[in-house]
This record gives C-alpha cells, structure tokens and sequence, in this order.
C-alpha cells in the first residue's frame, strides 16, 4: 500500500521506511485498479478526484420489546447512518439515531408490585458486602431519580444497586414522566412519552379545569389548654391538596378519617416527616428544621379525611387549599346525573401489518357532556374498552439491519459485519424474509472496516543462543527487539513498554563439568648422545575449559622426567688420529666412573678410556 507507506530499496538492500505515505500523484496499482495514483491516502482510478460524500440515515428498524407488560413501558428502534456512510471527508447524519415509543399503557392490576420495589427485590438472594439484606426502593434526597437506590430493610443505610432502573420506570411516585437510559423523560397525562396532555387544576386528563372548584381558607383558633382541634374537612375527590403552618411553632398537624382514626400524629404521638399513603394518594408530611411544617397530596382522596391540629401553643395561623368535585344540580333539586361513555375511536396504532384501534370509556356529566373525574360514575357499571384492528395489509419491504459483530481486530485495521435482509413485516408479530431485490432502497453494507489505527509497537524476542559454557551452571542469551505489529519496522527500545521486555539472558546446564586432570607433554631429548642420560617433559594440572588449576590428586602426577640411553657410535677412528687420552688430564677414571663419556668434550679428553663405553 505505497499510498499509506513509502517503503524504499536502500543501497545494502534492505527495505526501510520512515512511515510516511507517498506524494499525492504517484503512481499506484491494487487488485482491482490497474493504473491509479495516490490521493488523500488512497490508491484511486488514475485522473480521477473523488469527491466527498455526507452520510445519510438508513431505515428506522423495527420496534422492540416492551421494557413493562403494564403500567407504561417502552420500547425502541434504532437507524443507521449508512445510506450511504459518510466518505470522503463527508460529514456524519445529523439527528435521532435511536427513537421511544410507549407501549402497554394500560394500568396494572389492583395489588400488583411496584416496578421499582421488583427491581430492588431483585438483588435479595445477591450478597452484599458478604450478607444478604432485603432491599426496598429509596427515593429520599440526594439521589438520582433514575439509578436503582435501595434501603436495606431494617438498617439504616441504602446504596445504589444499579446506575439505571430499568426503561419505563417511574421517576417519582407522584409523576408520570419515565426513565429511559438513566434520564428522566416527560410523559403526559395519557402515559404516552413526550406528549403534550396535560391534568387540568381538577386532574382530568385534557380537561377545562371546570368539574371542580377551589377551596382556600386560613385557620387560626387556639384552645385555652391544648389538644386536637379541628381544621378542615376534606371530602371525597379532592386533589392538589396543600395544608400550611404560616410561621414555625411547637404544634403539629394531624389527619384523621371519618371514623376517627388518625393516620398522621395520633394519640398524642409525633410521626417522622415522610411519605403516608392514605385514602388512596401519598400524603407528603413535612418538617424541616427551619421552616413552618406541611401536608401535602395530588390526590385523589378516596374517603372523607379531617385535618386537625395538635396545639401545644397559640395557634399562629395555618393556610389551606385543595380543589374539590362540584356536586351541579339541574333545573331541579336532584342533582346532576353521570354516565360512562365510549370515546371516538383512536388513531391506528401501526400504519401497516395490523395495529389496533381503542374507544376509551370516560365518566360524562348527562346535561352538558362533560368529561369528569372517573369516581363520578359507578365504578361496577363501567363498560370495558372496545378494541379493533386496523391496517392489516402487508408493510412494503425493509431492510432489517442487526447489530454489528466484534472488530475481528483490536488495531491495524480489521473488520466487523453484521446482518442484513429485506423483511416485510405481515402481521404485529411476524414477518417474512423476502430476496434482496424486493427492498427498493439502497442496500445497507453489510461489512466494513475497523480499528483502523496502528497497534502499539511490540516487543519481539528471537532465538535463544546456545548454553555457555557446555558444562556446569551458564547462561543463554537473545536479542529482544521493539518492532511494529506487522514486524515489518524496528523502533528504538525507548518506544516500547520497559516493563513487558522479555528476559533476554537465562540460567541454564549442561550437566556437570568433568573435574580437571594432570596434562603431560612430550618428553624431550636425552641429555646423553651416548649411553645413558635424562630426559624432561612438561606435566600441567588443567580444567576442562584449560585453564590452570590446583584440584588434581599428587597421587596420580605423571613423572616429569625419566632416565634415558642413546647409542654410542662403534665406528672406528681413523688412523690419522690416535686414539689416547691426553697426559695433562689427570680425571679420565673418573669420568669413566661418573658415566661422563657421553659428553662430546670428555670424550674427546679421555677417548682411550671412554674407548668401548
């Protein structure tokens, strides 16, 4: 790939590169171009300037599963940008990669477990920090609406289970808005994600506010000695109620029902502030330490509630309000009657393969037709839904595409694929699988490449060398070099991690070494020409490598010098020289004695002597 990397023939014929790619406009060949030239890193069609292409969105998958099977879940689909994908410098799809829809917004049944109290129960057979606990939701303050915090139960601690409750849950007890990804999403009055119906002041879904009316007031009697006193009382229906010290005191308020039983600050006994679910809603009960206490509840209330108040103290004053059903009369004195009534269909759920169309059945006031609170109509009479399917012919052919697989490299380019058919969707839950040629729009690629980048370099080890030395404890060694990945390159050692370097030096044997031994040399000549003499040799104590050494035994040193006899020459002295030894010596006995005849000189002197020896 000359146009990513110039490599070039050097004058000792090795190929070298210092990893730049090759000038714009040289000349390059591949597989499928015959004659290109470089650009921008690429070999392309030679003349040629390819121009950049933006991405464009591939098709919207299909729906997925619904995260609930009731209560207002939520399901997924997501689109590709690959329609084409961006090259070229061309830029990436702007907008929505994956989308929400809501789905089984029907309420739960009556009793059915809270969704996040499931969630937390999930983890009681899990041990934390080496023990079991039973979990139940935490939502106090100081948390994140959307991540699973738990309360062990029984202790006083909670922790976080999970950085996200599963998609669909509830951000808070008293909101319809849902958890998706770890956000908190808006959700209207209908339970469908992001619309924009909203309660009325009386909390009738898309309601004008006029099926009830606002109660206010502002209490502020006192008793002489103390004790309960009653405030206000909250009939049937009411919502958005609000009861309010207007300065802080030692009293406290109280609610209690009908028959007198207290659910808040009874029998003389002070709850902690927190959340009470009474009469159908949750009553927030509030205290704080520098502000005047409140009671607080969405409603609706399900029985008539009485708010009192403990008096310790003069009563400062406590304000009030709440909104309460209007109880309308006719023309007469019998009081306006209410029915159950069938909505108009609703739009079709799916635009093709079968979705289904609802009538809703709301409360209506009989004189003018106006939609109320569901708790006006008798709730044993209510008629149930009417359902029906709509659209039912076939979708038209898409491309369904799947999830891409693992890079099948971490570096150095690989490839990743991933599933691509032209389905047709038949029926809410099946589909067919139809030829390619069916789906008219552009074929989503179905591989493509990957982890592009250079992988770091790398240590590469080579052959170890051979024991040294051949006997005993020694060493062997290799050579450790810092290359590229594709180990076509060698980097200076510093471009490598120094702590992942193999060893390149080892301890090794070859068993253990002879022991070392006396060496002789070769005797040399005899010190007698004639007759007897000696003659040396040279006897070393030498190891195995050579070296001198001092470990042999004396008791097996060869001999450094023996005895040793040359033969005398028998031949005749000629007769122009006489044989005799000279008068003035005086030794010639002696030499004969001390076997001295073999030396040239004595000889000589004392030849008559030596004459036959």
């Amino acid at each position: 790939e000359v146009c990513r990397e110039l490599w070039c023939l050097s004058k000792s014929n090795r190929c070298v590169t210092n990893s730049i790619p090759a000038a714009e406009g040289t000349l390059c060949q591949t597989g499928s171009i015959e004659k290109g030239w470089c650009y921008q890193g690429e070999c392309v069609p030679f003349g040629t300037w390819p121009q950049s292409i933006d991405g464009g969105w591939g098709p919207w998958s299909i729906w997925g599963e619904c995260s609930r099977t009731c209560g207002g879940g939520v399901s997924s689909s997501i689109r590709h940008c690959d329609s084409p994908a961006p090259s070229g410098g061309g830029k990436y799809c702007l907008g929505e990669r994956k989308r929400y829809r809501s789905c089984n917004t029907d309420p739960c049944p009556s009793g059915a477990r809270d969704f996040r109290e499931k969630q937390c129960a999930d983890f009681d057979n899990m041990p934390f920090r080496g023990k079991y606990y039973n979990w139940k939701p935490y939502t106090g303050g100081g948390v994140k609406p959307c991540a699973l915090n738990c309360l062990a139960e029984g202790y006083n601690f909670y922790t976080e289970r999970a950085p996200a409750v599963i998609d669909g849950t509830q951000c808070n007890a008293d909101s319809l808005d849902i958890c998706i990804n770890g956000e908190c999403k808006h959700v209207g009055c209908d339970n469908i994600l992001g619309s924009d119906a909203k309660e009325d002041r009386c909390r009738v879904c898309g309601g004008d506010g006029s099926t009830c009316e606002a109660i206010e007031g502002f209490f502020n009697d006192s008793l002489p000695r103390g004790g309960y006193m009653e405030v206000i009382q909250i009939p049937r229906g009411s919502v958005h109620i609000e009861i309010r010290e207007v300065a802080m005191s030692k009293n406290y308020i109280a609610l209690k029902s009908e028959e007198d039983d207290y659910y808040i600050n009874g029998a003389w006994t002070i709850d902690w502030p927190r959340k009470f679910d009474v009469a159908g809603t949750a009553f927030h009960y509030k205290r704080p330490t520098d502000e005047p206490e409140s009671l607080e509840a969405l409603g609706p209330t399900s029985e008539n509630l009485i708010v009192m108040i403990l008096l310790q103290e003069q009563n400062l004053g406590i304000k009030y309000k709440f909104n309460v059903p209007i109880s309308r009369t006719g023309s007469g004195d019998n009081e306006v009657g209410f029915a159950w009534n069938h909505l108009p269909w609703s739009e079709c759920s799916a635009t093709c393969a079968g979705g289904v169309q609802k009538q809703e059945v709301v409360c209506k006031r009989l004189d003018d037709s106006s939609i109320v609170q569901n708790n006006y109509c008798d709730p044993d009479s209510k008629p149930p839904e009417n359902q029906r399917a709509c659209n039912t012919e076939p979708c038209p052919p898409e491309w369904f595409i799947g999830d891409w697989s693992e890079c099948s490299k971490t570096c150095d380019g690989g490839t990743r694929s991933r599933t691509v058919l032209c389905i047709r969707k038949i029926g809410p839950s099946e589909e067919e699988t139809l030829d390619a040629a069916n789906c008219l729009t552009h074929r989503p690629i179905e591989k493509e490449p990957c982890n592009n980048q250079s992988c770091p370099p790398q240590w590469v080890a080579l052959d170890w060398s051979e024991c040294t030395p051949k006997c005993g404890p020694g060493f062997k060694h290799r050579i450790v070099l810092c290359k590229s990945s594709d180990l076509l390159k060698t980097f200076p050692a510093a471009q490598c991690q120094d702590e992942s370097k193999p060893p390149v030096r080892i301890r090794c044997s070859l068993g253990r070494c002879p022991p070392p031994r006396w060496v002789a040399g070769d005797w040399g000549q005899c010190s007698a020409q004639c007759g007897l003499g000696q003659q040396m040799r040279t006897v070393q104590c030498l190891s195995y490598t050579g070296q001198a050494s001092s470990e042999c035994p004396e008791t097996l040193r060869p001999p450094s010098m023996q005895q040793c006899e040359s033969k005398c020459d028998s031949t005749p002295i000629s007769n122009t020289e006489e044989c005799k030894d000279v008068n003035k010596v005086a030794y010639c006995p002696l030499v004969l004695k001390f076997k001295f005849c073999s030396r040239a000189y004595f000889r000589q002197m004392c030849c008559k002597t030596c004459q036959g020896h």
